[in-house]
């Protein structure tokens, strides 16, 4: 199953974010298909950048997107 996930970037307890297209069983921060956002947490307020035609693209061919990911997508107007 294709998923629509985070990957963690950035250093120890600098978390920073890249909303990725993966397969399902390839681990959080190995393999992926394509990179289509990022998230940062540490901005004030929260900074996420996505590209909305590529997740809908992906979304309309059936990837799944995380909880986490599905709230960043409907707060970036995405979804």
């Amino acid at each position: 199953m294709v998923k629509i996930r985070l990957r963690r970037m950035g250093a120890k307890k600098a978390p920073f974010y890249r909303i990725v297209v993966a397969d399902s069983r390839f681990p959080r921060d190995g393999r992926f298909i394509e990179e289509i956002g990022t998230y940062d947490p540490r901005t004030e307020p929260n900074t996420v950048k996505v590209d909305g035609e590529k997740a809908k693209e992906w979304i309309k061919n059936g990837a799944q997107p995380t909880d986490t990911v599905k709230k960043l997508l409907k707060s970036a107007n995405v979804l």
